[in-house]
């Protein structure tokens, strides 16, 4: 059983919320578990750190070297993947922040890419990771949006020119694509009134430095994960639960004491 997100610690969050105009969700695979998917950035919980089939570890199976070398290995690693994600669609956790467009200006940073804040209606999206569903051509201008690889022959080819064709996405030992970064700086420049850490271990300096820089700047900061990580003590609230259980609590919280 998932633990019951404090009700005292929502109360205080969903008072932070009045006050606020401007909200940056920092999402990772912990938000997408309701709707069924693995954690550890959606691929450890199908390998526990064991090697694959080709005596590699996923990390390495999933790199750009690999890629390039050797993009079978890559692809079907890649499709196992989103074998997984397939048939999944959003959860409430992704449809909340979606509806506070209503009433916020909301950002949100994603390392995830099963697309599902997309799909929740998520504007402002950074992806800094990408999103599995769209592949694009390692020659040419080719690029395309699947719904899931059911249809894929693997490796896929570019239809034009015949070259590799590869999902957006980033691939262990490969740059964070530059636009995406430079929005993230963009936004974070502008400032935030409340930010918030939802289903990530915040290793990446890029997904702790938002909260860390926040707390400093005396920006309020909420984390919701049931684990501890590197931000839980940086953040002003703390919420041991789940993501979709948590922003449950936050929203009739914040519906009961805002006027109507």
């Amino acid at each position: 059983m998932r633990n019951v997100p404090d009700p005292n610690t929502v109360a205080r969050i969903a008072q932070a919320l009045r006050g606020a105009r401007r909200l940056l969700f920092i999402t990772g695979a912990g938000i997408s578990a309701d709707s069924g998917l693995p954690t550890y950035r959606g691929i450890g919980g199908l390998y526990n750190n064991q090697l694959t089939a080709e005596q590699v570890p996923i990390e390495t199976a999933l790199s750009g070297a690999m890629l390039a070398a050797n993009p079978a290995i890559t692809w079907k690693y890649l499709h196992q993947i989103e074998e997984t994600c397939r048939g999944a669609r959003f959860n409430d956790a992704h449809a909340i922040i979606a509806q506070w467009q209503e009433q916020f200006e909301v950002w949100v940073l994603s390392q995830n890419i099963d697309g599902f804040h997309r799909a929740a209606g998520s504007r402002n999206l950074i992806e800094i990771h990408g999103d599995i569903h769209d592949l694009f051509c390692t020659r040419c201008d080719y690029e395309t949006s699947v719904p899931d690889y059911a249809g894929l022959r693997l490796p896929p080819t570019c239809p034009r020119c015949h070259a590799l064709v590869r999902p957006r996405v980033v691939l262990f030992g490969e740059n964070l694509p530059p636009a995406a970064i430079a929005q993230l700086y963009r936004e974070l420049e502008r400032g935030f009134d409340l930010v918030f850490s939802i289903g990530t271990t915040s290793v990446f300096p890029y997904i702790a430095g938002p909260v860390v820089q926040a707390s400093q700047r005396g920006v309020p900061t909420v984390e919701i994960n049931p684990a501890d990580t590197t931000v839980t003590n940086v953040v002003d609230y703390k919420l041991a639960a789940g993501a979709a259980v948590s922003l449950r609590a936050i929203r009739e919280a914040y519906l009961k004491a805002s006027p109507q």
